[in-house]
């Protein structure tokens, strides 16, 4: 029983070190942790920006996350335990699900990056640039 109560002490433990590196920004830009919507992924300076105003909230949500479960592990009995370490697990969840969008919201302010075009095209989608040949 003990070691399913750790559960929520070494999640919270490792998403207080995910909001951490990314309050920190030094979370770089993967595909397992961090604030991972479209919007954040376009660029690094989304990637950052997002992850950087999602940080805070998120160590919070993993300092949820230790304390339930540390409270759970002194609890006397079953039931208790049992119902402070799923409501710490919830509480985890729910904090850290608004910091990604929090997160999210603050990706979609920044402005889309300009593409690059290849040489000779002005991006207008015609086909008569040097993307597909120059028409006669």
């Amino acid at each position: 029983m003990s070691v399913l109560l750790l559960l929520p002490v070494l999640t919270g433990l490792l998403v207080a070190v995910v909001g951490l590196r990314a309050t920190r920004q030094r979370l770089p830009r993967n595909r397992f942790a961090g604030v991972r919507t479209a919007a954040s992924m376009r660029s690094d300076e989304a990637f950052r920006l997002a992850n950087r105003v999602a940080g805070p909230p998120t160590m919070v949500a993993g300092l949820v996350g230790v304390v339930a479960g540390t409270a759970a592990l002194l609890l006397p009995g079953t039931a208790a335990p049992l119902a402070c370490a799923l409501l710490g697990l919830a509480g985890m969840v729910a904090i850290a699900t608004g910091a990604g969008v929090l997160g999210h919201r603050a990706a979609l302010a920044l402005p889309e990056p300009e593409r690059d075009l290849p040489a000779g095209c002005a991006g207008c989608a015609c086909g008569n640039c040097g993307v597909r040949g120059v028409r006669s």
